[in-house]
């Protein structure tokens, strides 16, 4: 994996802890999971984005994240940041606390706020780890979030997961793992429609974006274009 050039949204760069341990991940998916990286510069290094990827494993937000060359706003549980030690490392990695179902209405305010400041987040649309490895049907959380900002999602898939180190597994195998990244979407006409269209109407959007988004997840390839 190469590293290529290191920038963030909003200072240019990554901030010092973040890419110490941005590195430090990079490092071990390049020696034990010998990761391969697609169409990553279809990742834009500057504005918000929401990076929605299917979710096979623990280790699939940091194998995106750490693809990509520039920081990225991770979720997490509310508890865990009370945790010693745990809590501070979520902090400096500008995590959004979200509660256990996933979001609530302080928890998607804090994703908008840090889309509003130009941040990339990583989502996941099936909104838990897969159970059998194939990917699931999405839940509209994603539209909600997609129709209420501004930024483009690009569609994310990791492949050999699962089999690295699924919600079974003790250990990680050094299995080798992939990731693919697909071309931003934006959803113009949804995005316009929703601002005045009936509460039946939008809650039906937000199913609908987070669909197609997953469609277009299911679409990308293991390999190379």
């Amino acid at each position: 994996m190469n590293l290529g050039s290191v920038k963030s949204d909003q200072t240019g760069r990554m901030r010092p802890f973040y890419y110490f341990s941005w590195s430090g991940w990079r490092l071990l998916f390049a020696i034990y999971f010998r990761t391969r990286v697609f169409n990553r510069d279809c990742v834009p290094l500057v504005g918000p984005v929401i990076l929605a990827s299917n979710h096979a494993s623990f280790l699939d937000p940091f194998l995106v994240g750490s693809s990509v060359p520039r920081e990225i706003n991770y979720l997490a549980r509310d508890d865990l940041f009370t945790v010693p030690v745990l809590g501070w490392i979520l902090r400096r990695w500008h995590s959004v606390p979200v509660n256990r179902e996933g979001g609530g209405a302080k928890g998607l305010k804090a994703i908008l706020d840090r889309l509003l400041d130009g941040g990339a987040i990583i989502l996941f649309p099936e909104g838990t780890r897969t159970r059998d490895g194939k990917l699931q049907p999405a839940r509209s959380g994603l539209g909600l979030t997609v129709i209420k900002s501004a930024a483009p999602v690009v569609p994310v898939r990791v492949f050999g997961t699962f089999e690295a180190f699924n919600r079974f597994m003790r250990f990680p195998r050094p299995l080798r793992v992939s990731v693919k990244f697909g071309q931003p979407m934006m959803f113009e006409r949804l995005r316009e429609e929703a601002k005045s269209c009936s509460k039946e109407r939008l809650k039906e959007i937000y199913q609908q974006v987070a669909d197609e988004t997953m469609a277009a997840i299911a679409q990308l390839e293991p390999k190379s274009n």
